[in-house]
Order: C-alpha cells, then sequence, then structure tokens
C-alpha cells in the first residue's frame, strides 16, 4: 500500500554494535528520517548507534490540526565531525541543500502521494487491485479489501486534499513538485549529490517509487521531466546492491 517505507523501526542495537561495545539496549525510532540519519551517521563515523541516537532528542509539539506531536530535533542533520563531512559534502553549500529537500520530501511531496493515488474511484479500486494482488489475499478477503479500502482511502485522500490546500486537479501538484525537483538538481549533475545520489535524492526517490505500477506514476513518467533522473537514481541502487 502506498505509504512511508520506514514508519516504526526498533534499532536491536546488539545485533549491529561489535563484540564489546557498551551493553546494547532496544530502542524504538517512529521517524523514518531520523532512522536514516542516524544510520548514515553510523555507517560514516562508525559511532555507536546507542549514543547517535541521543543526538535526536524527541519534542512534543501542537500541529496545524491542534494535536499534539512528536517532533525530533536535527532530524535531517549527519551528526558528523569536520573531517567526516569534508568526506560526504563537496561543501558546506552541499550539506544544508541535502537537508532542505530532504525537509521538502516530508513536508509537502509525502503529502501529494494518497491524493493522487486514490484521485478518483477507478483509481482508488485500481490501486487496491493492485495491492490485493501483491499481497496474495484469499478470494474473499481480497475481495473486500479491495471495494471497503478503495472506499475509505478515496474518502481520505479528499480529506488530504482539502487539508494540505491542494489544487483542484492534484495531478498539477504532483507535476510541479516534480519539475520543482528537477530544476533544482539542474543539468549540470545526474544527482542532487553529484556523481552519487545523496540522501534528499534517495528521499524523493523513496517517495516517489510507491507509486510505481499506478496510473499517477505513468502520469507521473510522461507529463514531467523526471523521468531521466528517476532512472538514474534506480540503476545506481541496483548497482549498489551488487
Amino acid at each position: 500500500m502506498p505509504g512511508t517505507v520506514l514508519g516504526t523501526c526498533y534499532v536491536d542495537l546488539k545485533s549491529i554494535l561489535p563484540l564489546g561495545a557498551r551493553e546494547a539496549r532496544r530502542q524504538q525510532l517512529n521517524d523514518s528520517s531520523v532512522i536514516i540519519s542516524a544510520l548514515k551517521t553510523h555507517l560514516v563515523s562508525g559511532q555507536p548507534l546507542e549514543d547517535i541516537i541521543t543526538y535526536y532528542p524527541p519534542m512534543k509539539a501542537m500541529n496545524d490540526q491542534g494535536k499534539e506531536v512528536t517532533e525530533f530535533c536535527n532530524k535531517y542533520w549527519l551528526m558528523l565531525d569536520e573531517k567526516e563531512a569534508q568526506r560526504m559534502y563537496s561543501g558546506k553549500e552541499a550539506r544544508t541543500e541535502e537537508m532542505k529537500w530532504r525537509q521538502w520530501a516530508d513536508d509537502w511531496l509525502v503529502h501529494l502521494i494518497s491524493p493522487n493515488v486514490y484521485r478518483t474511484p477507478a483509481e482508488a479500486l485500481a490501486s487496491f487491485d493492485y495491492i490485493v494482488r501483491e499481497g496474495k489475499f484469499g478470494v474473499v478477503e481480497g475481495a473486500v479489501a479491495k471495494y471497503m479500502g478503495a472506499a475509505a482511502m478515496y474518502l481520505i485522500s479528499k480529506r488530504l486534499k482539502s487539508r494540505h490546500h491542494l489544487q483542484d486537479d492534484v495531478r498539477v501538484d504532483l507535476y510541479e513538485a516534480a519539475n520543482k525537483w528537477v530544476a533544482a538538481v539542474g543539468k549540470d549533475r545526474p544527482f542532487m549529490g553529484g556523481q552519487k545520489p545523496n540522501l534528499a535524492d534517495l528521499a524523493v526517490y523513496g517517495v516517489l517509487r510507491v507509486m510505481e505500477g499506478l496510473e499517477a506514476f505513468d502520469d507521473l513518467m510522461r507529463h514531467t521531466h523526471i523521468q531521466p533522473w528517476y532512472l538514474r537514481v534506480e540503476k545506481a541502487i541496483a548497482e549498489a546492491l551488487h
């Protein structure tokens, strides 16, 4: 189902830290951006995860709807010393740019997904048909999930459209966001990270990838300039995994 890949993560420090590290504790992280920042900091610096997690303290705050939410300080910032940061980034501007666009992916881009995926009853049904097919539901369970799920998400998508002040045709917001991202990457580099994707590239790619196989994704590739960048990231990830 379209959504965030990393929603809640239990970090079992005992399974990650080398022998001789301090006694491991099981901790829960609920924010995908914090998880990514913490893991990347660990991979680059070698600092124990149990220490790194303390650099991202949770804080209670009220959102626009008056609901109490948990925010994490520094969540887009990698906790690196000067030498490690120099190895990671071409300059301070590159580090700031990465943070800015990771936050943009969380604060704006991700909120365009559900209203686009469930934009019409037909698209909602097609989305849940895909979910049921991939989830290998039984015949009865699949039918219930498809029709009830599609109806529910169609109605929810309308509320999300209003909450985030999207245009009447939510595709316009999606296309504008995609082209804004492509313009930010520019023509002189294959990725925002330069010759290889950085965390901003991966954040944007991760948000868009959940639409693959759906009409909204096909429309996005057809009506914006994002496809070449998207395919480059896809290829870079495939190469990194082999």
